[in-house]
């Protein structure tokens, strides 16, 4: 049998890895900023409208198509739906949907474990040793300028001429994704402020919450929660996030069966992203949807009770 490919594949040139630095640090800074200055000069409705609106395509994109689609291949897309979902998973400026499901991919064959893009629990147990961990977790492994080796983990979405396209287009749907936003604020108030204001509420806000709701998926999820499937990680379940994060925030049953398409299964577990999954395969845009089953989370449960090995 021929050797895998290397996991890493060298390193982001220097100007890339500012560009990612950018995006990582300005956002932030908007949202730290946007209390005093709602607080000083308002926040409008229309203001707040994009920002919803955007937040929920931008996200959406990328629960459903960046992850449950791309990465995690848990239904078939018609190729519009395709298209569309990749689009709008890269207006939430995390980097283009290759390089997304190629570090996604790794963590889920090296879920804290060496080989983890963002596993919290690298460097040790102490208070110090974790808490070096969330920040890796969170936002600190963004800064690692190592490449995931993509020809190794996503084969199938290089090849894949739609996805390979639209991934490197992706400083023109990054540009999109802020400047649209102020292009309908402009348009709207045909004004320059209504521009400017809208570019802050429903371009850097949104991106700096939207982030903020996404990395704690890799941090917080992998820290404390409820683990009531059997998993091989220590990855949770956080329900406070639930909403912001469309479903992503019930982690403990997507990492014990990651090829859902639903990841709260349970009552009262709202899960937005595997709800808009259903409506498309109700239109006929998706099919093969792996939902789960009765027998199957029957078996995670029985794996879980008795400790044996988590179902793959």
């Amino acid at each position: 049998m021929a050797p895998l490919p290397p996991i890493l594949d060298g390193h982001r040139p220097g100007a890339e890895h500012v560009v990612v630095g950018l995006f990582v640090v300005v956002p932030f800074l908007a949202l730290a900023a946007a209390v005093p200055l709602a607080w000083g000069w308002g926040l409008s409705w229309l203001d707040a409208g994009l920002a919803v609106g955007l937040y929920l395509l931008s996200g959406l994109g990328v629960t459903v198509g960046f992850h449950r689609l791309f990465t995690h291949r848990s239904f078939t897309a018609a190729r519009p739906l395709r298209i569309s979902l990749a689009v709008a998973g890269s207006l939430a400026l995390q980097g283009d949907v290759i390089g997304w499901a190629a570090d996604h991919r790794r963590h889920h064959a090296f879920s804290d474990a060496e080989g983890d893009p963002h596993s919290p629990w690298l460097h040790g147990h102490s208070v110090r040793g974790l808490a070096r961990g969330f920040v890796h977790a969170h936002t600190g492994w963004l800064f690692d300028r190592r490449k995931t080796n993509a020809p190794r983990f996503v084969p199938d979405l290089i090849a894949d001429a739609d996805v390979a396209r639209i991934s490197a287009q992706v400083g023109w749907w990054t540009a999109a994704g802020l400047l649209l936003p102020a292009l309908a604020g402009g348009l709207a108030t045909m004004s320059l402020w209504g521009a400017a204001t809208a570019l802050f509420w429903a371009g850097l806000v949104r991106v700096a919450v939207l982030h903020h709701v996404t990395w704690p998926i890799n941090s917080i999820c992998h820290m404390i929660g409820d683990r009531p499937w059997a998993a091989r990680d220590r990855s949770a379940n956080v329900w406070p996030l639930a909403v912001l994060s469309m479903g992503e925030s019930w982690h403990n049953l997507h990492h014990a069966d990651p090829t859902c398409a639903r990841h709260g299964v349970g009552r009262g577990q709202v899960d937005m992203s595997a709800r808009l999954i259903w409506l498309f395969e109700r239109l006929g845009w998706a099919r093969d949807v792996r939902w789960p089953t009765t027998a199957r989370l029957a078996r995670l449960r029985a794996r879980e009770a008795t400790g044996g090995t988590p179902v793959a």
